[in-house]
C-alpha cells in the first residue's frame, strides 16, 4: 500500500509547486475523496443518514487560479474511472448522467448489496453549466444534495421515472460577478445555496514561474491514486467515539450561541451548517490510513480537523457575495474594497482611474463612504490627495 498517511496533507505536497491558494487546493483535495467515496459510505445520524458529498464553489478573480487548483483533482478521477458529468450540459442530460451512473456494490462488513447512482460534477465554469436563473436546475441540485433512496421526476412523455441511491458531489468555480448573474438575488441564502460552502480567495497563492514537478512528486503523484484507489474500496457505515460526541456537543452548543455570522444572506447555510461538519468528518477519516478495524471509525481528531477547516473557510466566504444586494451600487462597491484589500492602500486619484468606467464620481464617493460608516476603510484626508486605507480591525 503506498506510504500516504493522510491523503490530503499529501495533495497539498503533490501541488505545492503551483500557484492556487492553499485554500482552494485543500477543498478540491476534499471534493475528490468526496467523489470516489460515493454513496456506498455513510454515517447513522439519529434517523437521518449523511453521506459524503458536498457542494463547494471555489470563488475569486480570474487570476486566482481556481480551475488550475481543480486540475490535478479531476486527473485523479479520470484515471479512477469515476462517473463525472460534462461541464456543460442540459438538465435531461444530467438526469441521464445520473441515472446512467447506477451501480451495485457488495459491502465489505455485511456482505449486502448497496445499490447507489452517483455522480460528481466538476466544473471550472459554474456558469457554464448551471446557466442563467436556472431555477429548475438548482431545485434538482438542492434535491440531490440530501442524497435521496429515490428520486422521481417526470419524463418528456409526461411519464415519470426515478433514480435510485441518488448522489451527486460538486465542485465549481466563478467570480464573484458571475456568481451575481447566475443566482437571482432572491435564491442567495437558501436553498442552493445554503448547501453550498463558497471558498473565496481575493489572489493566487504564489508565483511559480516553473510549474513543473518533481521526481519525487511525480512518485507522490502515484502513491496518491494508488491510495486513492483503495479509498474508494471503502463500503458501510462510518461509527463514531465518545470523545467525538463530548467535542461534538460542546462545538454544536457554542456554534448555536455564536454563529461565524451575522448576515442575513448566511441564514440558511447556518441553519445546514452542522450537516457540512458531519461530512467534512467522514472525508477526515477516510483520508487518513490506519489499521483495518480503526479504518471507518470517526475520532476526536477529524471532527476537529472538519472545524477547523469550516471556520478557515467562513472568514472570507462573505466576500463571495460582496457584490449581492438590494443596492445597485453593491457590485461596484464590493469591487472597490477588493481592490483596497489587495492594495493595502491606495490614493483616491489612482482609485477614480482605475473604476473611471464603471462609477462617476458621486458613485464613487458614495461607494467609500459607506465602506467608511462601516468599518471597512478608512480615509484619510489631507492637503492634497486622499488616501484609501484599510481598515484591519474593527
Amino acid at each position: 500500500m503506498a506510504n500516504i498517511d493522510n491523503w490530503i496533507n499529501s495533495f497539498l505536497e503533490y501541488t505545492d509547486n503551483s500557484e492556487p491558494p492553499v485554500l482552494f487546493r485543500k477543498w478540491v483535495a476534499i471534493s475528490t475523496l468526496a467523489a470516489v467515496l460515493q454513496r456506498k459510505t455513510w454515517l447513522e445520524w439519529g434517523y437521518i443518514n449523511f453521506f459524503p458529498n458536498m457542494y463547494v464553489v471555489l470563488v475569486g478573480p480570474p487570476a486566482a487560479r481556481k480551475g488550475t487548483a481543480m486540475g490535478p483533482g479531476a486527473k485523479f478521477l479520470r484515471k479512477l474511472g469515476v462517473k463525472v458529468a460534462a461541464e456543460a450540459t442540459t438538465r435531461e442530460a444530467l438526469i441521464r448522467a445520473l441515472k446512467e451512473s447506477f451501480r451495485p456494490d457488495v459491502s465489505s462488513k455485511t456482505n449486502k448489496m448497496i445499490a447507489h447512482s452517483s455522480l460528481t460534477v466538476f466544473s471550472p465554469e459554474l456558469t457554464v453549466f448551471i446557466g442563467y436563473n436556472n431555477l429548475t436546475l438548482m431545485a434538482d441540485l438542492a434535491d440531490w444534495y440530501d442524497a435521496a433512496e429515490r428520486w422521481t421526476y417526470r419524463t418528456k412523455n409526461q411519464g415519470t421515472d426515478e433514480i435510485l441511491g441518488v448522489y451527486v458531489n460538486l465542485l465549481g468555480a466563478t467570480t464573484p460577478e458571475l456568481l451575481q448573474t447566475t443566482l437571482p438575488r432572491d435564491a442567495i441564502g437558501g436553498g442552493l445555496t445554503s448547501r453550498i460552502v463558497f471558498v473565496y480567495e481575493e489572489k493566487k497563492g504564489k508565483l511559480v514561474p516553473m510549474p513543473f514537478l518533481s521526481d519525487n512528486q511525480v512518485r507522490l503523484g502515484e502513491d496518491l491514486e494508488e491510495r486513492l484507489s483503495d479509498i474508494h474500496l471503502m463500503t458501510g457505515k462510518f461509527v463514531i467515539t465518545e470523545a467525538f460526541l463530548d467535542r461534538w456537543t460542546e462545538w454544536y452548543t457554542d456554534q448555536e450561541e455564536n454563529p461565524p455570522f451575522d448576515d442575513r444572506r448566511f441564514e440558511g447555510y447556518l441553519g445546514r451548517r452542522q450537516t457540512h461538519i458531519l461530512k467534512l468528518s467522514m472525508i477526515f477519516c477516510a483520508a487518513k490510513y490506519r489499521k483495518e478495524k480503526e479504518r471507518m471509525v470517526i475520532l476526536k481528531e477529524d471532527l476537529e480537523d472538519a472545524i477547523k477547516l469550516l471556520e478557515e473557510t467562513e472568514k472570507k466566504m462573505p466576500r463571495a457575495f460582496g457584490g449581492v444586494g438590494q443596492t445597485e451600487l453593491a457590485p461596484i462597491m464590493d469591487r472597490i474594497y477588493q481592490t483596497i484589500i489587495i492594495r493595502k492602500e491606495i490614493k483616491y486619484s489612482e482609485l477614480q482611474q482605475i473604476f473611471h468606467f464603471d462609477a462617476n464620481k458621486n458613485e464613487l464617493e458614495l461607494a467609500l463612504a459607506t465602506l467608511d460608516s462601516a468599518h471597512m476603510i478608512n480615509i484619510v484626508y489631507g492637503s492634497g490627495d486622499p488616501i484609501i486605507k484599510l481598515r484591519t480591525t474593527g
